[in-house]
């Protein structure tokens, strides 16, 4: 065996150098897994980097994300069951809406999980929440949805709570994915109220 990063340390260095190299293995699997997410949103379609992060995780032997984008791929296809008999097609910004929602359910299973002593799920939880938000777009902080709802009041021409609706619709139609709309039509009525 040749010499270099990846090559495994003899039997006679010790389960320390075995764990490094763990260590070191997972730091470039993953690594390569960021770029090549990142290199898939320019020009793929959001299935296409499911099928594309699905076989490199396995390639990879990476079990937490193979499971996880097998859910998200069964919870895609529930969606496409769903939407075929209303005749309509499932969008990108639908699955960003669907990773939102998987993303929300698994911080609120991981807070109940922490508040009764049972870390590990937590953790699980914590790990799946990080590869799921892997492919949603950057998340917009609270002055940048504060001015988006702005813009969008201004668009519609909101000026009462009765509003909401087309102020709310607006945001979904432009920011899907970069913002937890439940806070957003929060911020949305506080504004329409004062």
């Amino acid at each position: 065996m040749g010499g270099g990063l990846f090559r495994q340390p003899g039997r006679c260095s010790g389960n320390r150098s075995n764990i490094s190299y763990l260590n070191i293995m997972r730091l470039v699997v993953s690594d390569f897994l960021h770029r090549l997410i990142n290199e898939m949103r320019d020009e793929d379609t959001m299935r296409e980097q499911f099928t594309a992060m699905l076989k490199t995780a396995m390639k990879a032997g990476d079990k937490r994300r193979v499971d996880t984008v097998r859910m998200i791929t069964a919870a895609l296809k529930d969606r496409d069951i769903e939407a075929r008999g209303q005749g309509k097609e499932v969008s990108d910004a639908d699955i960003l809406a669907l990773l939102q929602k998987m993303v929300k359910s698994r911080q609120e299973s991981m807070d109940i999980y922490e508040k009764n002593g049972r870390p590990e799920l937590a953790q699980q939880e914590r790990e799946e929440i990080a590869i799921i938000q892997e492919f949603l777009p950057k998340q917009m902080s609270d002055d940048e949805v504060q001015a988006a709802i702005k813009a969008a009041i201004a668009e519609t021409g909101a000026a009462s709570v009765k509003d909401m609706g087309k102020v709310v619709g607006v945001l979904k139609g432009k920011y899907t994915g970069q913002m937890d709309f439940a806070k957003a039509s929060a911020m949305v009525k506080g504004l329409l109220n004062g």
